[in-house]
């Protein structure tokens, strides 16, 4: 798929140096020369890197980096031309994934631009793996909201799948009735601990072979309930 660029820059000739360079390469560029404009075609665009220029009129390139990550993780890599270490700094503190000086050699910038994309696309390919676990013959699928064992698939209410993957990704960890009740259900809840016992009784019925000795969710007496492999 093509990748799609926002180049931010107020130095026009950068901007169609860096626009050529990158389009030679299939991905398709879009342009800005302003903080306001960049800002205003973020939200309205999807893209998958943005080149930011620190110095722009209406609003910094910090500033921009700043609000973009306000609602984006998009990567984002700054430019600069003072070439100051704290300019360096305080760009990657405002949330950028990189920095270059000005001047700089459109090959390194092609460089940079491909190793932050890679290194996207395997966090996103890790992410994406992570959305599914299996512990023995369970399945649980976070991303559909399913849930399998051994191959069949089980209905679960929707308290009951967000209660079992709490307890999947923190494994061990002891959770208390409040605790449950408080996360699953949201501190507003005017019902009481006694609802997470039902919850978790109906959910081993569902998922347990001997719901009286559980396999995968277990209680702590006296303490509350925890999920074991």
């Amino acid at each position: 798929m093509e990748k799609k660029v926002l180049v931010v820059d107020d130095e026009k000739l950068i901007v169609k140096g860096i626009r050529f360079s990158l389009e030679q390469e299939g991905m398709e560029v879009d342009c800005a020369y302003d903080g306001e404009e960049a800002l205003k075609m973020v939200k309205e665009k999807e893209y998958d890197m943005i080149i930011l220029d620190v110095m722009l009129p209406k609003l910094t390139g910090f500033e921009v980096c700043q609000q973009i990550r306000e609602f984006s993780s998009v990567p984002i890599m700054m430019l600069t031309a003072k070439g100051e270490d704290m300019d360096k700094i305080l760009g990657l503190d405002y949330g950028a994934d990189d920095y270059l000086s000005k001047p700089f050699n459109i090959l390194e910038v092609k460089a940079r631009i491909k190793a932050i994309m890679r290194r996207t696309e395997k966090k996103a390919a890790a992410e994406t793996k992570s959305k599914i676990v299996e512990v023995g013959d369970l399945i649980l699928d976070c991303e559909g909201r399913r849930v399998s064992i051994a191959g069949k698939e089980i209905n679960l209410t929707a308290k009951e799948f967000d209660m079992l993957e709490l307890l999947v990704f923190n494994e061990n960890k002891v959770y208390s009735r409040e605790n449950l009740l408080n996360i699953v259900w949201g501190y507003e809840y005017p019902g009481d601990v006694r609802t997470v016992d039902v919850h978790i009784r109906r959910l081993r019925e569902k998922i347990e072979i001997n719901p009286s000795e559980p396999k995968y969710v277990h209680t702590k007496w006296g303490v509350g309930y925890y999920f074991q492999r």
